[in-house]
């Protein structure tokens, strides 16, 4: 659950920053072309287009042009923003030279929340990645349940062996079992005469003794 939130809102978020990125600089190049042909009107188009999107990316984002540098920015916009307006060509074209350079210095809004969104999104790779190989840790450290269960019955620690009816009967019987073997004790097998007590292999049992 927490990895697919987390899947779900960097994807989303990124997606959302790549389009906007996109279409700022769209409208951004089609300024610089209309003033290249001379098309007024386009570039005042392209213009507004491209201060829309970055505008609300700003109030999104809650950010500040307090800086130095983003004062600059705002103020050669407007610049260039009255140019275009009043239809001085000559004077709209400097005033996006002036902002193109900038633009260089000072990233617009678009590219700022790109840039965080890319940020945002290693981080929560990171989180997820870190999230799957606890996962995985888990699962690996964890035990057998059957390994549980004749440990607790019987006090056998079955990890190292492959065959827990093996373990029983050692614990059991006091034997050593091979591998596959149920056989108790060592590998030589138990005669009657020794099992009641009779030495030799010729002893015999007389009843009417």
């Amino acid at each position: 659950m927490a990895v697919a939130a987390l899947s779900t809102a960097g994807l989303s978020q990124y997606l959302s920053a790549s389009s906007n990125l996109s279409a700022s600089d769209q409208a951004w190049q089609s300024v610089q072309q209309s003033l290249a042909t001379g098309n007024l009107s386009g570039a005042q188009s392209a213009f507004n287009t491209y201060q829309q999107i970055n505008q609300n990316l700003t109030n999104e984002s809650g950010a500040s042009s307090s800086s130095t540098a983003g004062t600059q920015l705002a103020t050669d916009m407007k610049a260039l923003g009255s140019a275009i307006s009043s239809g001085d060509l000559s004077t709209a074209q400097s005033a996006f030279a002036t902002a193109q350079t900038q633009l260089q210095a000072t990233p617009s809004q678009a590219v700022q929340s790109a840039n965080a969104a890319v940020a945002q999104s290693v981080q929560w790779i990171e989180d997820i990645l870190n999230l799957s190989n606890s996962s995985t840790t888990d699962s690996t450290a964890a035990t057998d349940p059957m390994s549980s269960i004749l440990d607790s019955v019987y006090g056998l620690n079955t990890s190292s062996s492959t065959d827990p009816t093996a373990s029983i009967l050692n614990s059991a019987y006091g034997g050593t079992t091979a591998s596959g073997s149920t056989t108790s004790g060592s590998s030589s097998t138990v005669t009657p005469s020794e099992m009641y007590g009779n030495e030799g292999s010729g002893a015999s049992v007389n009843a009417y003794a």
